[in-house]
C-alpha cells in the first residue's frame, strides 16, 4: 500500500463523522441547481405561514409578540446546518407554547420582564437537555411516551389551547384557570363577549376554514397550476392578518369598539441576550424544561421521519437532538423562546418542495426581514385574528380517530389514552403527561410481569411445533414443552416459576420438561436465580429440565455464568425438535 493510500483511509473517516455532526456540508458541496426552486418556494410558503404563527404562539405562551419571531430566525438557520431532516420547519409550535406557559405563568406576571427572562431561561435548560441526551445518545428514552399517552396528551392539550384563546376570541378578561374552572368561569361571563371582536375572530376562523377546506379545490377545477395552488392555500393566515389589521386601522376598531390589538412591535433584529443565573429558579423550571425536551423531540422526529420515508432518506435521531438542543441555545442568545419541528409547516415545507436546509435558511431570512422592514404594520393587528389563526391550528390535533382505534385494538391502551387525557384537563399538562407516562409503564410492567405461556406439540409429521390450544398437535405424557413469549426478569419471574410447577403437578408422569427460548432476548439475575431454583426443584421431582431454542446472546451468559455447566451441555438444544430426539419420542431421521 502506497503513503498516499494510507493517507486516504486515515483521512476517509474524518469527513464522515462531519457529514454525520454537519448534514449540511453533504448538500452544500452536492447542491443541484434544480433543487433552488423547490428550496426557495418553500422557504418563502413557510414564512408566510410562521410570521403570524410565530406571533400567535408567543401570546399563546404568555409572551410578547416579536419573541416569536425572534425564535424563528436563528434556531432555524441552526437546524437548517445542524438537522438531519431536509423538509422539517422548527420553530414556535402550540404545544410547546402552551408548556411553557404552563411552566413560567406561577412565576412570574405574563409579558413582564421577568417573564420573558424566565422564558430564555426555559430555552437554555431545554437545549443544554437535549444537545446532552443528543451527546450521549439517549434518544430513546423518548420511547417511555408511548403513542397512546402522546395521543391524549395532544388532544387534551389542543382543548386547552383552544379554551384558553376564547379571552382574545370573545374579547372577555378572564384570569389564569385550570380547563374545567375555565369552563365554569365561561358559563357566567359569556355575556360580557366584545361582539365587534368575535365578529373579527370568528370571520379570521371562518376565512381559514375556507382556505384549508374549499378553496384548494376550486382552483384546481379552475385550471390554476399546482405550483400556485399551495402557496396561495397557505396564505391563508397571512390573510387574515392583513384583513384585520386594515380593518381595525381604518375604522379605529381598537378605540370605537375596544378590540384589544397587538400594540408596539419593536423593529430590528433581537438584540443578544443571556439568562440570568439563579439556580433556585432554574431548578423549579427544571420539571418544565424536561417535559418540554421529551414532547417536542417526540413531535420532531416524529414528523421528520414520516416525511423522510417518503422519499426514502434517513433521518438520525441522535443527529435530531444534537440539532433541536442547539436551536433552542440559539433561541435562548436571541431572545427567544423554546422551539421545536411543528408537523403543518413541516408539511407544507416537504409539499412546497423542500430539498435541503437552505429552506429553513430562507425561511429565516425572510422573518428577519420581517422583523427589520414591517414590524409597524403589526400595531393594529387585532389579538383575536392571532387567537383564531391558533385554534384552527390546534383544531386538528384533537385526535378521536387514534382513540377509538387503539380502544378497539387493546383496552389498556384506550384506558392510558383517557387517563392521560383527562388528567391534563383537570391536573394541568405537566401533571397530566406525567400521570399518563406513569400508567403507560404500570401497564407495561403488568403485561410484562404476567407473559404469554403456550404449551406446544408437534405439527403433524413436520419439525413445527404450535400451542395445543390453537393447532392439532402431538403431545406426550411423559415430556411437556412451553414456550415463554417475553424476556424473564425480576417482574415475570415468580411467574415463571409457579407456571412450570403448575405444569408438573398436573402431569405426574413428567419427565422431561423442555423450556422453549424462542422469544426470550435477555434473563437478568433475578430470573437465573429463579431458573437456578427450578433446575433443583425439577430434579427433586424427578424431572430433567432441557433448553431448546435459546438465542446466541443469551446462551452465552448462561455459559460464561455456569449454569449451563450446571444443567448439562447435552440438555441445550438448537431447536425443539432435536430436543425431542434426545428425548426419544420423536425418532431421529
Amino acid at each position: 500500500m502506497t503513503k498516499s493510500q494510507e493517507q486516504l483511509l486515515v483521512s476517509k473517516p474524518f469527513p464522515n463523522r462531519m457529514r454525520r455532526l454537519l448534514p449540511a456540508n453533504h448538500w452544500l458541496q452536492n447542491y443541484p441547481r434544480e433543487q433552488l426552486v423547490g428550496d426557495v418556494l418553500a422557504g418563502f410558503i413557510v414564512a408566510v405561514m410562521l410570521v403570524p404563527q410565530g406571533m400567535a404562539y408567543a401570546l399563546l405562551a404568555g409572551l410578547p409578540p416579536e419573541v416569536g419571531l425572534y425564535a424563528s430566525i436563528v434556531p432555524l438557520i441552526i437546524y437548517g446546518v445542524l438537522g438531519s431532516s431536509r423538509a422539517l420547519a422548527v420553530g414556535p409550535v402550540a404545544i410547546v407554547s402552551l408548556l411553557v406557559a404552563s411552566g413560567i405563568a406561577p412565576l412570574a406576571e405574563a409579558g413582564s420582564a421577568a417573564y420573558v427572562q424566565l422564558a430564555i431561561v426555559l430555552a437554555l435548560l431545554v437545549g443544554v437537555i437535549q444537545l446532552v441526551m443528543g451527546l450521549v445518545r439517549l434518544g430513546f428514552l423518548v420511547n417511555f411516551l408511548s403513542h397512546p399517552v402522546l395521543a391524549g396528551f395532544t388532544s387534551a392539550a389542543a382543548l386547552v389551547i383552544g379554551f384558553s384563546q376564547l379571552k382574545h376570541l370573545l374579547g372577555i378578561s378572564i384570569p389564569r384557570l385550570e380547563f374545567f374552572e375555565l369552563l365554569a368561569y365561561m358559563t357566567v361571563h359569556i355575556t360580557e363577549t366584545n361582539l365587534i371582536t368575535l365578529a373579527l375572530g370568528g370571520g379570521g376562523i371562518l376565512i381559514l376554514l375556507y382556505f384549508k377546506v374549499g378553496l384548494d379545490k376550486q382552483l384546481t377545477r379552475l385550471g390554476m397550476p399546482s405550483s400556485w395552488v399551495l402557496p396561495i392555500t397557505k396564505a391563508a393566515p397571512l390573510v387574515i392578518v392583513v384583513l384585520g389589521t386594515v380593518l381595525v386601522w381604518g375604522l379605529r376598531l381598537d378605540e370605537q369598539a375596544g378590540v384589544a390589538i397587538v400594540g408596539n412591535v419593536p423593529a430590528g433584529l433581537p438584540p443578544l441576550t443571556l439568562p440570568a443565573v439563579d439556580l433556585a429558579l432554574w431548578q423549579q423550571l427544571l420539571p418544565t424544561a424536561l417535559v418540554i425536551s421529551f414532547v417536542g423531540y417526540m413531535e420532531s422526529i416524529a414528523v421528520a421521519k414520516s416525511l423522510a420515508s417518503k422519499r426514502r432518506q434517513k433521518v438520525g435521531a441522535n443527529q435530531e437532538l444534537l440539532a433541536l438542543g442547539v436551536a433552542n441555545l440559539g433561541a435562548m442568545l436571541t431572545g427567544g423562546y423554546p422551539v421545536t419541528g411543528g408537523f403543518s409547516r413541516s408539511v407544507v415545507n416537504f409539499d412546497a418542495g423542500a430539498n435541503s436546509g437552505l429552506a429553513s435558511i430562507i425561511t429565516a431570512v425572510l422573518v428577519a426581514l420581517t422583523v427589520i422592514f414591517l414590524t409597524p404594520v403589526f400595531y393594529f393587528l387585532p389579538r383575536a385574528v392571532l387567537a383564531a389563526i391558533v385554534m384552527v391550528a390546534v383544531a386538528g390535533l384533537v385526535d378521536v380517530k387514534t382513540f377509538r382505534h387503539v380502544w378497539r385494538y387493546n383496552k389498556a391502551d384506550g384506558a392510558s389514552f383517557m387517563v392521560t387525557f383527562v388528567a391534563v384537563l383537570a391536573l394541568g399538562v405537566e401533571n397530566g403527561i406525567l400521570i399518563g407516562v406513569g400508567v403507560a409503564m404500570l401497564l407495561f410492567i403488568w403485561r410484562s410481569s404476567r407473559p404469554h405461556v403456550a404449551v406446544v406439540g408437534r405439527l403433524g409429521e413436520s419439525e413445527i411445533y404450535r400451542n395445543v390450544l390453537r393447532h392439532r398437535v402431538t403431545c406426550w405424557p411423559n415430556v411437556v414443552a412451553v414456550r415463554i413469549d417475553e424476556s424473564l426478569y425480576f417482574a415475570n419471574s415468580k411467574f415463571l416459576e409457579d407456571t412450570m410447577l403448575g405444569l408438573v403437578a398436573d402431569q405426574p408422569e413428567m419427565d422431561h420438561f423442555v423450556l422453549i427460548g424462542t422469544a426470550v432476548n435477555f434473563i437478568d439475575a433475578s430470573a437465573l436465580e429463579t431458573l437456578e431454583s427450578l433446575l433443583h426443584q425439577l430434579k427433586d421431582a424427578g424431572v430433567q429440565l432441557h433448553l431448546a431454542a435459546i438465542k446466541g446472546p443469551v446462551l452465552d451468559r448462561l455459559r460464561a455464568i455456569g449454569f449451563v455447566t450446571h444443567l448439562g451441555e447435552q440438555f441445550v438444544h438448537l431447536t425443539t425438535h432435536d430436543a425431542m430426539k434426545a428425548i426419544g419420542v420423536v425418532a431421529s431421521r
